[in-house]
């Protein structure tokens, strides 16, 4: 399968709020309903994600990076940094017709250069427990599982792993 590079990855506006929404809910379906998630059961759910959702977090000083593929937006990454060292992932996403095309990668790597760019020394993300395509996805571009306590009040299981910026 030949893969083409000819994306751009750009620091989101308020105006992709609508297609960035829209990505990521198409992203999370298929786990929301494999778990059984609705907008009543786990309205957070990115699955469930609105644009209202995705101002309030830009306001709240999430950056977000948007892939484009010959202008049309197909994958994004949330950036939150978290204190001067950390900075947390959030909300990785690519519509299901882009995945294995090396768009994710390319999201992921974005991300990280943004980090080492503001001198964070840790990049974290939480992902489903259950996932393991997504846990060794994640090992091949370098992060690590993190211990952490149990978290009891979440709908699906979760696991942290973490990047070091070194």
């Amino acid at each position: 399968m030949k893969v083409k590079m000819g994306f751009e990855i750009r620091k989101a506006e308020t105006s992709d709020i609508t297609p960035l929404a829209s990505i990521i809910s198409k992203a999370f379906e298929d786990e929301a309903w494999r778990a059984g998630i609705n907008a009543q059961s786990n309205p957070a759910h990115p699955s469930n994600c609105s644009p209202e959702r995705l101002l309030q977090e830009m306001n709240r000083g999430i950056s977000f990076y948007i892939l484009e593929d010959e202008g049309r937006p197909c994958g994004c990454v949330g950036v939150e940094t978290i204190s001067d060292e950390v900075c947390r992932l959030d909300k990785l996403a690519v519509l299901p017709s882009e995945q294995h095309r090396g768009l994710g990668s390319a999201l992921v790597r974005h991300a990280l250069s943004e980090a080492r760019q503001m001198k964070l020394f840790r990049v974290q993300i939480s992902i489903s427990a259950e996932d393991r395509h997504l846990h060794d996805w994640l090992e091949k571009l370098g992060f690590e599982d993190t211990p952490q306590k149990a978290l009891p009040h979440l709908v699906i299981p979760v696991s942290l792993m973490t990047y070091y910026c070194l």
